[in-house]
């Protein structure tokens, strides 16, 4: 029996329904009324449970009834379904859309996931449903119903069918009853053998290709012909689509390995650079090596290491990320860690499917250091698109629009990361026309991990390996090769199957296994799964290896072995231990609610053998798929570089500066920034945007490693690169790439002897054109030369060669990342500090042609720079980028609003032009002006000034119109302000409540227990259980196991048992069940409404005087229990308060400012009212609502605990202070006793040296009064 349910957020919660009304007047300008409607309803199809169940899961699971109308038909009026299926409709001839009829002027239409794509929402609302029955998991489907009210036309209901939907993850559904939700699935057939094979001729080889899509070309084909030939049989398509995938760009880099036969270059100073290459490679003793863009990647880096420059590599036979030994002082001691960092593209998946390749792209970036056993605790994002801001009419044939892109692209990278806990340091999108040919979506992150987690041994016959998280599905087949191509308008619609979904929970369970040093330390040798699936991850383990296809757990039946041994499902790990070690590690695994699967054995010969129902569908030499394919040889032409200079139109000072800062790629980004976490794991150094009006973007992402207890010990990681630089002359784009990412993480405090580089090459699709090819090898050569000229080199990268989509290239592009280990106490932001103070600039004395920097002046800029930060008499530091210096001055005004006035003696026009590596640094007032030197040009660029203007000459500007002009620019897109919302800011009363004492408590406890309950979505649990360490507390932390039925139980019946041996409950924030289906909190609060955890819930507050806090998705929890503000588990109903989401429609992450409005809570018993503390959030269901009688009670009983404010301490509604749009500014509210506090903002997230751009940072003590009223 399949039961329906359907439902739609009530007026005023219908934020998305607004949200992409706005958007849809804007993609489909004709034949949308201005005053038509948008309604959206979600439609809940659930098999597997009785109706008393259902009835009982709708408004609990479901729907909230604060929010939400559920109802059991179709809420619009005069709508008429069919009674039949869709299936019977279709054999009668019907439409089988299932709308009988409709009234004028209403539209109705519906959009599902294709069958087997992952449906977070399906998944979370099952597992919901789970819990609260803790029998087997039903079987749900969820179709989103679009409800246009108003005119619309034939072909503006079409449009907007094309706007939201992706035929690559979506199609249209029927509304028709469904008799089932299970899918038969066909019997899989056995594995083709590709009959002939080994006596196809060149042509037919040639049109085999073709006739398969595969991606390999006719050489590579013809090794396989020949290689089977001798093996005396035809082979399996398995062994054939692993070939072509072993052999991908994407994995082998051929491009990259490609032989450089005939090398021409115009250009005197590439050809320069090119003899240096040859000279080194002689040097190395490599002149028999071929010559190759690889080659020319990675020789700066073995011969700095030949020259002892570079140091402190980790290196061993297991590929996992770059990684390095570093020390790492923790509590005061000094320890051996091991810090990793990786770079990954996603161009191609997302640009077909924005959200999943988005996400996809995070989560692919992070399994990669994961893999090497480390905990990967920062991100940084860096984008290339077309003008987003371009009409609709200007998108090209079978492309998404670049808006739709952009912002889908965000929303993907942004709620994978955000969900697994991951803090984004730095979000940047760069813009250029090329990218419309396909997007560039780069994700970067930073792992560490102490030294003694890690064992690298080679794997021996006999040992296993475990297969360990998420099961194996159709998702992500071909995506290897699909990347490695190029793509025109109808390869785009074939490519649904390469398209990867992600499952961030899952990898969050991953990462919780590979913290535990006692579960790693049994890991020989560990692979995460991407391209290739089980063929790559496992097939490259060992030499020899044997796979059981039939082992891997499976999301769905009906998989072929081909299937099973490509799919490139992801949130997978392989790993190999010995024979002896298995149970044990998955004994670990389980109480991380992780699935673990013994799936292969390593074998003494050095064969790849994959065993399907019997039958070896896979059995190939190691030595030949290391082949890498047959060898390719390539001529080369770099033609003469030309020369490139920003020209900033305007005759007024006040022109060209509002020019700068309206580009593209100088306006703010905050409304794109903020929607993703950059506050997880309580360790950010600098957040995104610094100052007291977080409006100064910060030039690095700074992070504390993740050590359990304190550190002073930091990473930096900074970008370079500049595309329309790179278009006119790739040798000086490339270096001053490098340039650029070095001299900001000098510009923040790190020092160019402790850096490492990682190079992002995206170029369009070579071919055979040696023109073509001279453009990453130009890029490379500049690279090149960078490594050496300041000794610091690139040990990772990642090539994507297939940037072009019929005559469209990307623009040539090398993005540089540095990275680099170093101390908090060094650690500079470039907002100015305060009024009064000297900025000089410091530079390179002679600039070439091209725009390069003296090496030699450059190198002893940078390390003036760092004797200055040093000697502790720097205030800020930028460097120079896309803008100049008036980019940089003007960002430096923003974040403490302190205007600027140019030295008379300084020529404006030199404000305008592009000084790479050029440093501005704000001095204290008793320190010297630094002496300048033949190579080093030191000159006072002027003053900080009180008033918030921009002095120029004669011109003083306004820095206010300007400032509005910046965040202006990108608003219709990433909106950010409450203007561009359309949110009102009415007034708002100040609460003061000082009419009762926090409660005692009877006795003394010197350190209480606190149980802290995990679910999959849970991300803040380590930060919550530091805080309460940290505080006196024992915390101690449960995992709750969903895995089976027996587990749920087990699961109810331990953690009831935990509570009532605890005196404090803590609810820790994250995304529990991924937020889902369709709000927060659901999957927590299905489990705290089992009768065990419940009166165990009442036995803490009622009997035993305990206390129970919630923050963020605690406080979600709490609230729709009834914890707070009733004081008791509940039923909910519509007069009932709760959290919804976020008037701005997306998630929010900053540091607001909050006030204390009462202390009867004890929680709140080391503050007073009045106090003001900052605190970080980040959420996208936030805002709180209550009636006006309930707010008013809530007032006058003092539960109202704290309110959001501005810097003024005033709480208010505007986006700038009260993030949410919360009723009242409330930021958190207790139960009628205080015993139990939920509050949105993450007082958890604090540790030394955090958040030191935030001028006003405070500490705010609520877990120390919560372990003080049992220890005082």
């Amino acid at each position: 029996m399949v039961s329906r349910i359907y439902v739609e957020k009530k007026p005023g919660f219908d934020v998305e329904a607004k949200q992409l009304l706005a958007e849809l007047h804007i993609a489909v300008p004709e034949g949308l009324s201005p005053d038509a409607n948008l309604r959206l309803i979600n439609q809940y199809d659930v098999e597997g449970i009785d109706e008393a169940l259902f009835d009982q899961t709708v408004p609990t699971v479901f729907s909230e009834p604060q929010v939400d109308n559920a109802t059991r038909t179709l809420p619009v009026s005069g709508a008429q379904l069919a009674t039949e299926t869709a299936q019977e409709l279709a054999r009668q001839g019907k439409p089988t859309t299932g709308i009988v009829a409709l009234p004028e002027n209403v539209r109705v239409f519906a959009v599902e996931a294709l069958p087997g794509q992952f449906d977070q929402r399906a998944d979370s609302a099952a597992e919901c449903v789970q819990l609260i029955s803790q029998g087997e998991r039903p079987v749900v489907a969820f179709t989103k119903i679009y409800v246009i009210e108003g005119n619309c036309t034939d072909q503006a209901l079409e449009d907007i069918k094309h706007y939201v939907i992706n035929p690559v993850e979506t199609r249209e559904a029927s509304l028709a009853p469904r008799e089932t939700l299970k899918i038969a699935q066909p019997t899989p057939q056995p594995v083709e053998i590709v009959k002939g094979f080994t006596k196809l001729s060149t042509d037919e080889l040639a049109q085999f290709i073709t006739d398969r899509g595969l991606a390999m070309d006719l050489a590579d084909i013809t090794m396989c012909r020949d290689y089977f030939a001798e093996e005396q049989r035809d082979p399996t398509i398995t062994e054939i689509k692993m070939i072509d995938t072993y052999w991908s760009d994407h994995c082998r880099h051929t491009t990259f390995g490609t032989e450089l036969t005939d090398v021409q270059i115009d250009d005197e100073v590439v050809k320069a650079a090119f003899d240096k290459y040859l000279e080194l490679r002689h040097e190395l003793g490599r002149d028999e090596k071929p010559v190759c863009l690889m080659d020319l990647g990675t020789i700066g880096a073995r011969y700095l290491k030949s020259m002892g420059t570079l140091k402190n590599l980790d290196e061993s036979e297991e590929i996992n990320a770059c990684t390095v030994k570093v020390k790492v002082d923790v509590d005061g001691q000094e320890e051996d860690w091991l810090f990793l960092f990786k770079n990954e593209t996603h161009n191609h998946p997302t640009e077909i499917e924005p959200f999943g390749g988005a996400a996809t792209c995070i989560g692919g970036c992070i399994r990669d250091p994961l893999s090497g056993r480390s905990y990967v605790y920062q991100a940084m994002r860096v984008t290339g698109a077309a003008n987003p801001l371009a009409p609709m009419s200007e998108t090209l044939a079978g492309k998404l629009p670049q808006r739709k892109l952009v912002t889908t692209a965000a929303a993907g990278y942004s709620s994978y990361g955000n969900q697994i806990g991951l803090a984004t340091g730095q979000v940047n999108e760069l813009y250029h026309p090329g990218y419309a040919a396909k997007r560039m979506e780069i994700g970067a992150v930073v792992g560490a991990t102490p030294a003694d987690h890690v064992r690298r041994e080679t794997p021996a016959p006999g040992d296993v390996v475990i297969l360990l998280g998420g099961r194996t599905g159709r998702d992500g087949i071909g995506g290897a090769t699909g990347s490695s191509k190029a793509h025109n308008m109808e390869s785009l619609e074939e490519c649904g199957a390469e398209v990867q979904k992600g499952n961030a929970p899952v990898e969050r369970k991953i990462q919780r296994l590979f913290r535990r040093g006692e579960a790693t330390r049994l890991i020989k040798r560990c692979n995460d799964f991407g391209a290739g699936g089980v063929s790559v991850a496992i097939g490259e383990l060992a030499d020899g290896i044997r796979v059981d296809l039939n082992a891997l757990p499976k999301k769905y039946d009906g998989l072929d072995g081909t299937e099973l041994a490509l799919s490139e499902s992801q949130e997978r790990m392989a790993v190999d231990v010995a024979a002896t070690d298995v149970d044990e590690l998955i004994r670990y695994a389980h109480e991380e609610n992780l699935e673990a699967t013994p799936v292969a054995t390593v074998t003494e010969e050095a064969r790849v053998r994959m065993i399907w129902n019997g039958d070896a569908i896979v059995d190939i030499s190691r030595d030949f798929l290391a082949s890498n394919g047959a060898s390719k040889e390539m001529s080369v032409r770099i033609p003469k570089q030309e020369a490139y200079q920003a020209a900033w139109k305007g005759d007024t000072f006040k022109e060209r500066l509002l020019d700068v800062v309206t580009d593209l790629n100088v306006c703010s980004n905050k409304g794109l920034s903020e929607r993703f976490d950059s506050t997880i794991g309580a360790s950010t150094v600098l957040m995104p945007f610094g100052g007291k009006t977080q409006l100064t973007p910060a030039q690095a992402m700074v992070a504390k490693l993740p050590v359990d207890g304190e550190t002073t010990t930091c990473s930096g990681m900074a970008w370079g690169f500049n595309p329309y630089l790179s278009e006119k002359n790739q040798f000086s784009g490339a270096y001053l790439a490098v340039v650029e990412s070095l001299s900001k993480i000098i510009a923040t405090g790190f020092k160019r002897e402790d850096a490492y580089f990682t190079f992002q090459e995206y170029f369009g699709s070579l071919r055979t054109v040696p023109e073509r090819w001279g453009k990453p090898a130009a890029s490379l050569l500049g690279a090149l030369m960078a490594q050496l000229d300041f000794e610091v080199g690139s040990i990772g990268g990642k090539d994507s060669m297939s940037g072009s989509f019929e005559d469209l290239d990307v623009p040539p592009t090398l993005v540089s990342f540095a990275t680099a280990i170093g101390k908090t106490d060094h650690i500079v932001s470039p907002e100015f500090k305060g009024a009064g103070h000297r900025v000089f600039c410091i530079e390179a004395h002679d600039y070439l042609p091209d725009g390069r920097p003296n090496a030699a002046g450059q190198r002893e800029a940078m390390d003036i720079v760092q004797k200055l930060i040093d000697d502790g008499v720097v205030l800020s530091a930028s460097t120079l980028g896309f803008g100049g210096g008036a980019e940089a001055l003007f960002k430096a005004t923003l974040g403490n609003r302190i205007g600027f006035e140019l030295d008379h003696d300084v020529p404006a026009d030199v404000l305008f032009k592009n000084t790479y590596g050029a440093f501005l640094v704000e001095l204290a007032d008793e320190a010297q002006a630094p002496a300048g030197s033949d190579a080093v040009r030191i000159n006072l660029t002027g003053t900080t000034t009180a008033g918030f203007t921009f002095t120029a000459g004669d011109e003083v500007i306004d820095l206010d119109k300007i400032l509005d002009a910046y965040e202006g620019k990108l608003e219709p897109v990433y909106p950010y302000r409450s203007k561009a919302v359309g949110i009102e800011t009415p007034q708002v009363e100040t609460i003061s409540f000082a009419e009762k004492l926090p409660l005692t408590y009877d006795g003394t406890i010197g350190a209480p227990r606190v149980i802290i309950p995990v679910f999959p979505g849970n991300n803040c649990e380590y930060d919550t259980a530091r805080a309460f360490q940290r505080a006196g507390a024992k915390p101690d932390t449960f995992v709750i196991n969903n895995l089976t039925p027996a587990a749920v139980a087990e699961s109810t019946k331990e953690l009831a048992k935990r509570i009532r041996e605890s005196q404090i409950l803590m609810i820790p924030g994250g995304f529990s069940g991924g937020d889902e289906p369709d709000g927060s909190a659901k999957f927590i609060t299905a489990f705290f409404r089992a009768p065990e955890v419940t009166e165990a819930v009442r036995d803490l507050l009622w009997n035993r005087d305990g206390l129970i806090l919630g923050i963020c998705n605690g406080f979600q929890a709490l609230i729709k229990l009834g914890l707070v503000p009733f004081g008791d588990i509940r039923p909910m109903d519509e007069n009932c308060p709760t959290l919804t989401f976020n008037n701005i429609g997306r998630h929010q992450s900053s540091i607001v400012r909050t006030r204390i409005a009462s202390t009867m809570s004890p929680w709140l018993s080391r503050c007073e009212v009045g106090d003001m503390h900052t605190v970080a959030i980040s959420h996208g269901e936030g805002r709180f609502v209550a009636s006006p009688e309930l707010l008013e009670q809530l007032k006058a009983a003092g539960q109202i605990a704290t309110q959001y404010v501005d810097a003024n301490g005033n709480p208010s509604m505007d986006l700038a202070a009260n993030p949410n749009g919360s009723v009242w500014a409330i930021e958190g509210i207790t139960s009628p006793d205080g015993r139990v506090f939920g509050k949105m903002g993450h007082s958890e997230r604090w540790s030394d040296g955090v958040y030191q751009n935030i001028p006003d940072r405070t500490f705010q003590p609520i877990i120390e009064g919560g372990v003080d009223y049992f220890s005082c």
